[in-house]
């Protein structure tokens, strides 16, 4: 390196020095203390940042424990009973039951552990009953399927029409045809209370609940009908007349019921032939009749829009050649789910009531039987079980005048 560039690199850093930092300036810098007023205003507003970060965290943790208390709540109810079984028509008597009929049940009904109960609405005769252990069973919660029997007792007693507008909180209304299709507990726990629980009784005594619904049928069960309204911390009437609760209904009975709607009014005894000299002899025997006629077109619309676009549409899925009239019912108790569906077809040729009843754990449920209904139907339909056929008049035996 010459002398010459030696003495040029100096020049330019001492030049650099004096530039950028000039004497004093740095140090004035450096060592200014901040004023009293500086620091008070830095403090607290450090002291407000982590206040504001503790009082996020806390809000974390309140929010994370609602939220883990909600989802445990949600899911950790438990069933006990397997919604599959692989013996249901173990047991069954089949003599006298229609083959057809039978047969589209047992498809439709699968490994689901439930019963079916097809019945003719004109005569009460049992055409099929799958799973007749559990369908002669004591019974079961119906859910919401007492609403059919709420609906007419509050038709009956004129408190409703099927546009009346009950009011279910604040500006929030809605009719019987509404609240049948979508199953909403709050306007039958209203409709209830204003009927009470001794109409509520009456009526549903009068459409057969609480009381055998065959006639001399081996192994039937009368299900329960409490002699009184239950407490009300269990809901009282309301409750009673929104999900059943208290109550303990057969498929049986449920089947006598919609039975009725059905033909217009008349609560035939049920029967189950079962031999071939049974079905060649039966007479329908009629246990009361129901003066219903009129009211029955009040409850159609929601029962068909239940079908059509309320709780039970998966029924659609399957069947949608000929109206379906149904109502759904879901509920649990004692770490068992029961699913109910009870319908009829509303054909040209004929009726035919069908009943499924479901229990099990979370894969049963209403839509669940409404489905089973509508492969049921759709069994019956390639058939050709809707076809036109001839007419026999059948003696009627009429037992209603002692009851």
């Amino acid at each position: 390196m010459t002398a010459k560039n030696s003495v040029t690199r100096l020049v330019v850093f001492v030049a650099s020095i004096v530039l950028i930092a000039p004497a004093g300036f740095s140090a004035s810098i450096a060592t200014r203390p901040l004023s009293s007023s500086h620091k008070s205003r830095t403090v607290k507003e450090s002291l407000h940042a982590r206040r504001h970060m503790r009082h996020l965290a806390r809000r974390r943790r309140v929010r994370s424990r609602t939220v883990t208390a909600l989802k445990r709540h949600h899911y950790y109810e438990h069933f006990y009973t397997s919604s599959f079984a692989s013996d249901i028509t173990d047991g069954d008597i089949t003599t006298g039951e229609d083959s057809v009929v039978r047969q589209a049940a047992i498809d439709a009904l699968g490994n689901m552990n439930g019963t079916i109960v097809a019945i003719q609405p004109t005569s009460g005769r049992i055409l099929a009953m799958v799973n007749q252990k559990l369908a002669l069973s004591s019974g079961a919660q119906p859910c919401s399927t007492i609403k059919l029997s709420v609906a007419l007792a509050a038709l009956s007693e004129g408190i409703i029409t099927k546009e009346t507008e009950v009011r279910l909180g604040g500006r929030y209304h809605m009719n019987l045809t509404l609240a049948l299709a979508h199953s909403n507990n709050q306007y039958f726990e209203a409709v209830g209370r204003q009927l009470g629980f001794d109409k509520v009784a009456h009526y549903a005594h009068l459409y057969g609940l609480g009381e055998l619904a065959g006639y001399h049928i081996p192994g039937e069960q009368p299900g329960v009908y409490p002699e009184e309204v239950i407490p009300a911390k269990l809901g009282g009437v309301g409750k009673m007349c929104s999900f059943g609760e208290g109550i303990s209904m057969t498929p049986l009975q449920l089947g006598a019921l919609v039975t009725a709607i059905a033909n217009g009014g008349t609560v035939y005894y049920l029967q189950h032939p079962t031999t071939a000299a049974e079905v060649a002899n039966f007479q329908p025997i009629i246990k009361r009749h129901l003066n219903i006629g009129g009211l029955i077109p009040e409850i159609s619309d929601g029962m068909a829009g239940a079908v059509e676009y309320g709780t039970a549409r998966r029924l659609l899925a399957s069947f949608s050649e000929e109206e379906v009239l149904g109502k759904t019912g879901t509920c649990s108790r004692a770490g068992t789910r029961f699913g109910w569906f009870a319908s009829y077809a509303n054909t040209n040729y004929g009726r035919i009531v069908v009943v499924v009843f479901l229990e099990g754990g979370r894969p049963t449920f209403g839509p669940k039987a409404a489905e089973i209904a509508g492969r049921m139907y759709r069994g019956l339909y390639d058939h050709d079980f809707f076809m036109a056929r001839p007419v026999t008049p059948i003696p009627t035996h009429d037992l209603s005048s002692s009851n």
